[in-house]
């Protein structure tokens, strides 16, 4: 049973190379009814067989993204209805989206952040670096392409993100500084609802409309509930019988008291104008719905602790889901433009590597701890841009270059940590 993924893996590449054939020979006969199911086969064959190639296990995530590429392209209609189901829903990509930073954030714990106290300088350089040079670069990109106003602002979007999950993996993969990466993340995910909406009203609010307000609240429920929820249940790991017992208490009370409400009419009282909940009731739903997220977490996890192994995976599922239906959804501007996108892309991307990397050296900060924010500066949060462009409503344009840049930024962001996992910092 242990070598069944093995001689998965190896199938796997043996179907790819012979999809890949039938893709090229109904290409040049000019048949699309070979070829492109052809396309899917060889793309889901040769993800599936990276398993059995050493040198790509690293790269598998980024060819499960290839393949919503290749799909969302070849078959736009069917992967956003399935079933009567209109997967364009705005809800549901809302959902997939938190389920993506939940995961993430489920690889965050309180004692590996406390462990940045004896590296404020590092930290202090990370922030500076973070906060700045991606949005920069990327309206800087945005202008010399001369891109669509909407996909321009995307370029800028990706830039004012946060860095995520997948900064840290790569920090891990070169052995650079993982409780500097995690700090990194963690303190670009609280702040987000600050700097984001302000980069984006500074440098993209000429390309689209920006509700500054209306970002912030968009962060805090689709990035900090999620995330909140997931170090709530870290906290609840060692927190006395007593305090989990009153907020577990606490927190049906407040359930019951909701559904009470609602039940006996009275949901309107927090609502404005318009049958839209204020910005505080919101605010307040989303602390409740963190807290009891969490709580329900912890307990599923009391009883299965193997569900935190899971978590990652469900990330990554939540991040393909999104992809595709981003890529589908805006199949008709990435035909126009895709070639341009990927080159921002690269560009955004590389420039943001070298610069985070190159102005550490300059301020003396350490080998590892250099690595480690190149890796926070150039890998951005994916997801965060993706789920700010659904709640925007323009996911099939000022979500594109998220879409664009996931992908890329996997490989190379894995080329480089193998790279410098080869050339270890310490010098051995």
């Amino acid at each position: 049973m242990h070598d069944l993924p093995r001689i998965a893996a190896r199938a796997g590449l043996a179907v790819a190379a012979a999809a890949l054939v039938a893709v090229l020979g109904g290409w040049f006969a000019g048949r699309p009814a070979v070829w492109q199911p052809a396309a899917v086969v060889a793309a889901v064959a040769a993800a599936v067989g990276c398993r059995a190639v050493p040198a790509l296990v690293t790269y598998q995530f980024t060819a499960w993204v290839l393949v919503t590429v290749v799909v969302g392209m070849l078959y736009p209609e069917r992967c956003l209805s399935v079933g009567g189901l209109d997967m364009r829903n705005k809800h549901l990509l809302t959902a997939m989206i938190q389920l993506v930073m939940f995961g993430m954030g489920t690889q965050l714990t309180f004692a590996e952040l406390a462990s940045v106290r004896r590296m404020t300088y590092p930290l202090f350089v990370g922030i500076l670096l973070q906060f700045s040079v991606m949005p920069v670069v990327g309206w800087g990109i945005a202008r010399a392409l001369d891109m669509p106003p909407e996909i321009a602002a995307g370029v800028v979007l990706i830039g004012a993100c946060s860095s995520g999950l997948a900064s840290n993996v790569m920090s891990y993969i070169a052995e650079a500084n993982l409780p500097l990466s995690l700090a990194l993340t963690a303190i670009g995910t609280v702040t987000a609802p600050v700097t984001t909406p302000f980069w984006m009203w500074l440098l993209a609010g000429k390309w689209t409309a920006i509700d500054v307000v209306g970002m912030m609240m968009d962060i805090v429920k689709i990035v900090i509930v999620p995330v909140g929820a997931a170090l709530l249940h870290d906290w609840l790991r060692h927190a006395p019988a007593a305090a989990r017992r009153m907020l577990t208490a606490g927190s049906l009370l407040c359930l019951a008291a909701a559904v009470a409400t609602w039940r006996a009419g009275l949901w309107s009282l927090p609502l404005a104008d318009g049958g839209e909940p204020t910005r505080p009731a919101l605010l307040g739903l989303y602390t409740a719905g963190a807290v009891l997220v969490g709580i329900g977490y912890h307990a599923l996890w009391r009883r299965w602790h193997g569900v935190e192994r899971w978590m990652p995976a469900a990330a990554m599922v939540g991040i393909l889901f999104v992809t595709l239906i981003t890529i589908a959804k805006g199949r008709g501007q990435l035909l126009d433009l895709g070639v341009e996108l990927f080159v921002a892309s690269v560009l955004h991307n590389v420039i943001g590597l070298a610069l985070g990397y190159a102005i550490c050296k300059l301020s003396r900060v350490d080998e590892r701890s250099s690595r480690t924010i190149a890796m926070e500066v150039g890998i951005q949060n994916g997801g965060m841009a993706s789920g700010l462009a659904n709640e925007m409503g323009k996911i099939d344009t000022v979500g594109l270059a998220a879409a664009v840049f996931i992908p890329w930024m996997n490989i190379s962001g894995s080329l480089l940590a193998n790279y410098w996992r080869r050339r270890r910092a310490d010098g051995r």
